[in-house]
This record gives C-alpha cells, structure tokens and sequence, in this order.
C-alpha cells in the first residue's frame, strides 16, 4: 500500500497537485496540517482515495482534529501538525503521544523541513512543504509482508 503524505501547502494547489499527480498508485493521501483549502480540493477531485487531514496552527476556523491515529495495512499511524508538540525545538513530546497511540510511524509537519528517521521502532516522517521553492512531499509504502518504506520527494 502506498501513502501519499502532505504538509503545509498554503494555498499552492499547483505543487500539490504535481505531488498527487507523481503518485498515482497511492490509495490514500494524509495532509499533516497548515492547508484546510486544499484538503477540501482533495476529497472533490479524488473521491476514490481516502483522505486523512489535520488541522494546522494556520487553518483558522477549521473543524479539523488536532490529531489522527489510523489504521493502514495493519500499522498504526499517528498523524499531526506537530505545534501541539513543540516539535520545532525536539521531538521528544511528539515522540512520547507517538508511543502512547501505539504507532508504528508518526506524520507530521509545522517545521517546513522534511525528515525521514526511524527512532527506537518508530518511523518519524515529516513531508516539508509543499510549498513554493524547494517544495517536497514524503510516501509510505506498506509491503504485504509489513514492511515499511518511507521516503521524501523533492519537487523541483
């Protein structure tokens, strides 16, 4: 199974849609925050994928949970912005709620500089932006043997 995974888009639905585009096999996109807008243009333009979204500390007036612990190919994936968890000065509270959910891998976003670690079990995956210059989004690949497999792509 592979999973696409979005953070901090803004507003630039052009290299959002590039990434989807790069990824046409991923069964299921997880946007990690700081782009309400393009979650909704998601679900509208791919109904066949499933679509798991948190709310960012951009996404004002937004419905959005601040955290998501979902199932997918039998791991457990724990997804957030990351500004609950102060997770652009460590990683440690972020790793903590990771552990606390059972997670296998931990998605999220808020520092705009993606990361692609395995720490002590866990597989730590922030996408960068999907931004502008430098752009870059991460996927998961799930072997069905259980396998995990992620990885960043840059845009430009």
């Amino acid at each position: 199974m592979r999973i696409l995974v979005l953070s901090d888009t803004h507003g630039d639905y052009r290299s959002m849609m590039e990434a989807v585009n790069q990824q046409p096999t991923a069964e299921m996109i997880i946007h990690c925050g700081d782009g309400k807008s393009q979650v909704e243009d998601l679900e509208h333009a791919f109904p066949d994928k499933k679509i798991v979204a948190v709310r960012g500390n951009c996404d004002w007036s937004c419905n959005l949970p601040d955290t998501q612990t979902i199932e997918a190919a039998g791991k457990t994936i724990f997804v957030t912005h990351g500004h609950l968890f102060q997770v652009k000065f460590t990683p440690y509270q972020l790793i903590c709620a990771a552990q606390e959910a059972d997670a296998d891998i931990v998605c999220f976003g808020h520092t705009h500089c993606a990361m692609n670690e395995y720490y002590e079990g866990l597989y730590m995956l922030n996408p960068g932006s999907c931004h502008g210059y430098g752009a870059s989004y991460g996927y998961i690949d799930i072997t069905p043997n259980g396998d995990v497999v992620t990885n960043i792509v840059k845009l430009d």
